[in-house]
């Protein structure tokens, strides 16, 4: 009889263990869930110029997606512009960064090394063509520029195909009807203000922080870029048809534009890889540029335009897969 009861009672401690291992095993899954596992690598982030909106955005993504992805490494690369970023990372020497569409649009309309590789993962902010003049200066439109000391931008930037593209819509020859200084937004206002320029282009977010700061301590003025000559812009076709008219809002510059919004381009920014990268890598990469939107934006003010509604559309790349699983999984 007790050897019965020995049985029956280590039955139902086995039956009863099972069953807390059973629920143990639910509460666990309740609070601990499981999903893949954070992406792990190294990964390199082509940016910018010191002090361009590119280099300043970078940075503050690089701290959070230092805490979204801890097990992934992210190093920053500056740079002279979109043109080079893209090139960098077309031919595997980075892995994720950022350009405008007109500079994407002319390396694939050029055939350059990895252009059938580019994939875009968000469509992010603006860039917003600024000409800059001393406030006392004779330039009121860009054919005035005839003759004038330029900054055009670096070569591998994109501020220097807008500038070109611009000054040739105006009838003005960039190589021969002006003195081009191929300098970049980190040289740019201080060549200005010390009189080596009399006029710089730069293409970028609002407020750019080196423009703010030339007029905290510099008279300057933004030359208007009219409708006729954007619309005589658009008609060469091709990578311009990602220019579109657009305002500089009063504010910008509150201390430059005297209370008035300053017609201009604009041009979006997309952030791109290739189709080498690994779909969840890039999925948790577009996550993050998403829900950083906020945190980043009250640094860098052109990241509050990234839009959840717009970010998709990544004309002229199409989509790597890793972004399409990010907006299928947040779709309502």
């Amino acid at each position: 009889m007790l050897h019965a009861l020995t049985r029956t009672g280590r039955r139902r401690a086995l039956q009863g263990g099972a069953a807390g291992a059973a629920v143990l095993g639910l509460l666990l899954w309740w609070v601990l869930p499981l999903g893949e596992p954070s992406p792990s690598g190294s990964l390199t982030f082509s940016t910018g110029v010191p002090s361009g909106v590119y280099q300043r955005y970078g940075e503050r993504l690089e701290a959070v997606l230092a805490k979204d992805m801890p097990r992934a490494s992210i190093r920053l690369q500056t740079s002279e512009g979109s043109q080079q970023n893209i090139e960098r990372v077309a031919t595997g020497k980075a892995d994720f960064t950022i350009a405008t569409t007109d500079a994407l649009a002319t390396y694939l309309r050029d055939g350059k090394p990895g252009a059938d590789r580019l994939r875009g993962c968000v469509r992010l902010y603006d860039d917003y063509v600024q000409l800059v003049v001393a406030r006392d200066s004779d330039i009121r439109q860009v054919s005035d520029l005839a003759g004038k000391r330029v900054g055009v931008g670096q070569k591998g930037s994109g501020v220097r195909l807008v500038a070109d593209r611009l000054m040739t819509a105006a009838g003005l020859d960039p190589a021969h009807d002006i003195t081009p200084d191929p300098a970049g937004i980190d040289t740019m206002p201080k060549r200005l203000e010390n009189g080596l320029l009399d006029a710089f282009f730069w293409s970028g977010g609002l407020p750019t922080i080196a423009v703010q700061e030339l007029a905290d301590r510099f008279a300057i003025r933004l030359v208007p870029l009219e409708q006729p000559l954007i619309a005589q812009l658009q008609a060469a076709g091709g990578p311009t048809r990602y220019y579109r008219s657009a305002v500089m809002p009063a504010d910008a510059y509150r201390h430059v534009q005297g209370g008035q919004a300053v017609p201009t381009v604009a041009v979006a920014n997309v952030l791109v890889t290739t189709d080498r990268m690994d779909a969840a890598m890039t999925e948790a990469f577009t996550r993050t540029v998403i829900d950083s939107r906020d945190s980043i934006g009250r640094e860098v003010h052109a990241a509050q335009l990234v839009d959840l509604r717009t970010a998709i559309y990544t004309d002229p790349l199409p989509l790597h897969d890793g972004a399409k699983r990010y907006y299928r999984s947040v779709k309502p």
